[in-house]
This record gives C-alpha cells, structure tokens and sequence, in this order.
C-alpha cells in the first residue's frame, strides 16, 4: 500500500511506470468537472472511474480485494476513514463478483483506519486488503477517482 498527497513533494520515478501514469492522471485532470463513469487511460489496462459517494457506519462496509487490478484511490473532495490490512492469508470471501474483479471479505485482523482527505491517493496492490467508503464523523457525500491498473502492467 501506498498514502501520498497530489501536493507531496514526491518522486514519482521510484513507483512503476503504470503507477507512475496513474498518478500523473489524477494530477493533471479536473476531475470537479467530469460526470461521474468510466474514463480509458490506456485501453483496459488502465482507466479511471469518477464517483459521488456517501460515507457509511462500519458496520454497513466491508473490507475488499482486487486479484486482476491495483487500486489507485484519489480523493477529489470531501473526506473518509480508508481500512487497511496486509493480505496475511487467504480470508474467507464472502461475495465474489469476478467480472469487476472484486472480492468481499469478511473481519480482517489487524485492520488499520486512515484519514483521507482532498488531494490523498492511496494505492492498493492485489496483497492490499481495503474498506472503502467509513465515516469519519458522520455521513458525508465526497467525490472519488478510482484509476484501475492491471496487474499485467507491472
């Protein structure tokens, strides 16, 4: 897992080049003015999907993973707690929807909560487990990028 900021000061040569693109996408776009859907960077390899979202309780998430793509999550505005764990083993899934490539797990050991506000991307690789979407004091609505890199790309 990677946390950075679009305003951090960061040299991006040390990441992989599609890691590199995606995150030079959500730097050089505004995305306040894009409709929410689906947006191609590079063909299915890699492409970005803009959401308006509203945050839940805990309780009504629950922790993911990727096994095709890596998430690279950019928050454009508004805010949300992020769960984080280490892929330690193999979870138990509790809904598979393979033609997204998305997998939910049930409780994850060890999960770990991150602030993320305007400006934050995180990246989340296939060993990434993640709970989007977690209130941070309360529902709020906020605007999020998700750019979906293959695997096959690293």
């Amino acid at each position: 897992m990677i946390a950075s900021s679009i305003y951090a000061n960061e040299d991006l040569s040390k990441y992989p080049k599609s890691i590199q693109t995606a995150v030079e996408y959500v730097k050089s776009h505004d995305f306040t003015t894009m409709e929410p859907g689906e947006y191609p960077i590079d063909g299915d390899k890699i492409y970005a999907k803009v959401f308006d979202l509203t945050s839940k309780e805990i309780k009504d998430t629950m922790p993911e993973i990727h096994k095709k793509y890596i998430d690279v999550q950019f928050w454009v505005s508004g805010q949300e707690m992020m769960g984080y764990a280490p892929k330690k083993a193999d979870y138990p899934v509790l809904e598979a929807h393979e033609d997204q490539d998305l997998y939910f797990l049930g409780s994850v050991p060890d999960e770990i909560f991150i602030k993320a506000i305007q400006g934050d991307y995180m990246v989340f690789f296939p060993s990434d487990v993640h709970r989007p979407g977690t209130v941070v004091a309360g529902a709020e609505t906020y605007r999020k990028v998700v750019v979906k890199v293959s695997v096959d790309t690293l």
